[in-house]
């Protein structure tokens, strides 16, 4: 009996547990669901709300579906996005690369199957985006031969079934029509150096570029930051993700790349202006590039300083931006996310994690 009784009791409080952990349904009697079961969440990426009196928004500028050589829906896109804590996301499928397209029959026309619908991946976005909260910008890739030629986002097209031209150039010229702004891709990628090619140096020099992306994927081009800067156009940071970020991102424990945008609002004017004026951060892999000035006040937009005594004082980091501070040749010192150091002596730091050009950082004077 004493062997039996332990067993009896550990038998109740699993059972105990067991019923616990489970709820009846508000439906069905006879159906239990587990308790502890979440609805999904957003995981929200703190950083300054404002910036010089802008709304600093999340965003990822270059993103795709089965509608060209994605692996899930637009619909998904957008609530994937929400999830990761994003603001904004531009649906970008290629228009020349749809593989596929023989399995989605209602996606080809049943009236004429040689023209499908290219506007079909944004207006699906779009459908599903005020449910998530999640600004959408419609666009679409010109994708032709990475080595020889490049890649390139058309933002904020009107009509995607009148951009393609088998010229690159035209093509980019039938977006800009639309009122579109372009984007340079991965310009690095397939590549032994980011030197132009022939058709970016005339698109670049007809003036067709409106920004580039620094950081595509796991790729980082430090060099771009200074073309970005010499030719006044806006930097970029974004996924281009094909697969769920889930398994291109987050299994991996790293954070998506995204892209800062400094915006009076979250509206297509609002969005448009900004890149425009080439106010945005590229952030990704605890990386931050842009304008110096612009770095320098995302930094003081997201740390306090607080003298305590004498030559010290305390810098409280409150945002999921790590930072690396170096101050006239020093050891590095870790400013890590929603964290507190204490520091003495010198307030000037150069920000090794930031960078406003291929080799050079910003410097922060704090004010004590």
């Amino acid at each position: 009996m004493k062997r039996i009784l332990p067993s009896i009791i550990l038998l109740s409080l699993a059972f105990s547990a067991y019923a616990q952990n489970y709820q009846v349904d508000s439906k069905n009697s006879e159906m239990l669901r587990f308790g502890d079961y979440h609805e999904p969440s957003r995981k929200e990426i703190i950083i300054p709300r404002q910036v010089n009196g802008y709304n600093v928004y999340k965003a990822d500028l270059h993103a795709h579906t089965v509608f060209s050589d994605g692996s899930v829906t637009p619909q998904f896109r957008v609530k994937e996005a929400w999830i990761e804590g994003l603001d904004i996301i531009a649906i970008t499928d290629h228009i020349e690369y749809r593989p596929f397209e023989k399995t989605m029959s209602d996606y080809v026309s049943s009236r004429d199957k040689k023209n499908p619908d290219l506007n079909t991946s944004v207006e699906l976005a779009q459908d599903a985006a005020e449910e998530w909260d999640i600004f959408i910008i419609p666009g679409t890739e010109i994708t032709r031969d990475g080595r020889t030629v490049g890649h390139f986002n058309a933002l904020f097209t009107t009509n995607n079934n009148k951009v393609y031209d088998k010229d690159p150039i035209q093509a980019m010229r039938n977006a800009r029509k639309q009122g579109a702004l372009i984007m340079h891709n991965h310009p690095g990628w397939v590549r032994k150096n980011i030197d132009y090619t022939e058709v970016e140096k005339v698109a670049y020099d007809e003036g067709l570029i409106d920004g580039v992306e620094v950081m595509n994927y796991n790729e980082f081009y430090p060099g771009i930051i200074d073309r970005v800067r010499e030719r006044n156009l806006f930097i970029s940071a974004n996924t281009d993700v094909h697969e769920s970020s889930t398994i291109d991102f987050n299994q991996k424990e790293y954070m998506r790349p995204m892209t800062l945008i400094f915006a009076t609002e979250r509206s297509e004017n609002g969005i448009r202006e900004a890149l425009e004026a080439g106010r945005t951060l590229a952030f990704g892999f605890n990386t931050l590039c842009g304008s110096e000035q612009l770095l320098q006040d995302f930094f003081k937009a997201s740390v306090i300083v607080r003298k305590v005594s004498g030559n010290a004082y305390m810098l409280t980091n409150e945002t999921a931006v790590p930072y690396v501070l170096q101050s006239d040749g020093a050891n590095p010192i870790h400013l890590d996310p929603f964290s507190t150091i204490r520091l003495e002596g010198t307030s000037v730091f150069k920000v090794l994690n930031m960078f406003c050009g291929k080799d050079a950082h910003p410097t922060v004077e704090l004010s004590l």
